[in-house]
């Protein structure tokens, strides 16, 4: 019988004990778009709905152990990268990298949690702009992570933003417009800048939608799409995941649902 390979994408982040967010958010969403998922945990999180109350990183040298397991066995078409908390974690993925080839990369620049703890502390930032975000083929940020990446002031419009970021280095960049008026996000690699529109659902519930986001846009990316096609599909993803959100889980904000577990 022939047989056709699985295009595969490495989720690069932290656990999320509470199944909303991190690897498990990526896992998720890398099955929902057809890939299959492997990841490498940068930080283990004992948290829930309502806020994060233990955080322990992994070694770099089990960060980079973990990559290279998948890399020399399974391959990996893209990687989504996500929290990474200190400097030491920048440098352990810089150099697992570098085994991935040309694979597509992914960063999502986890700064603080939907509860308000800090996951990236001041060092890690550097390293991430100096280090990590040169190599990035499309980087999402919402607009207050764009804002902390490059210490822009509010006056500067989600365009600015964008022109912002992709100075700092990466291929592209998508800002996403969760945290605006006008829910849009935006594409831009240099040359024209694309909206991406969507629906607001207010109503949905909205935990882990950042990693549903980007690590939609990788699996897209790990199909042989192009980033501005991914992005658009990886929009529609993470907002059908906003909608079917499970609101009924846990005191906090519920977690995205990639699967529309409540309508079966």
């Amino acid at each position: 019988m022939n047989t056709v390979r699985v295009p595969t994408a490495l989720s690069i982040a932290g656990s999320d004990s509470g199944g909303g967010a991190g690897i498990q958010a990526d896992l998720k969403s890398f099955a929902r778009c057809g890939v299959h998922g492997m990841t490498a945990i940068t930080t283990i999180t004992a948290q829930n709905t309502v806020g994060v109350s233990a955080v322990e990183a992994v070694t770099p040298s089990m960060i980079l152990a973990q990559v290279q397991a998948v890399a020399e066995d399974i391959g990996v078409d893209a990687v989504k990268i996500g929290m990474l908390g200190t400097a030491e974690t920048v440098d352990a993925v810089v150099n697992a990298l570098e085994l991935l080839g040309d694979a597509p990369v992914v960063i999502d620049p986890v700064m603080v949690a939907e509860s308000g703890a800090v996951l990236l502390d001041d060092a890690a930032r550097t390293a991430l702009v100096e280090r990590l975000l040169p190599l990035a083929t499309v980087i999402t940020p919402n607009i207050p992570e764009a804002r902390a990446l490059t210490g822009a002031g509010e006056g500067d419009s989600q365009e600015d933003l964008a022109r912002e970021v992709l100075a700092l280095g990466p291929a592209a960049v998508v800002v996403t417009g969760g945290h605006s008026e006008q829910v849009v996000d935006l594409y831009f690699d240099g040359s024209d800048a694309e909206a991406i529109e969507g629906e607001r659902h207010s109503d949905g519930a909205a935990h882990g939608s950042g990693c549903t986001h980007s690590s939609a846009l990788a699996a897209f990316l790990a199909r042989g799409d192009g980033p501005l096609e991914a992005a658009r599909k990886a929009r529609e993803i993470a907002s059908a995941a906003v909608a079917a959100g499970l609101r009924e889980l846990g005191a906090g904000p519920g977690p995205v649902d990639v699967f529309e577990l409540s309508g079966r």
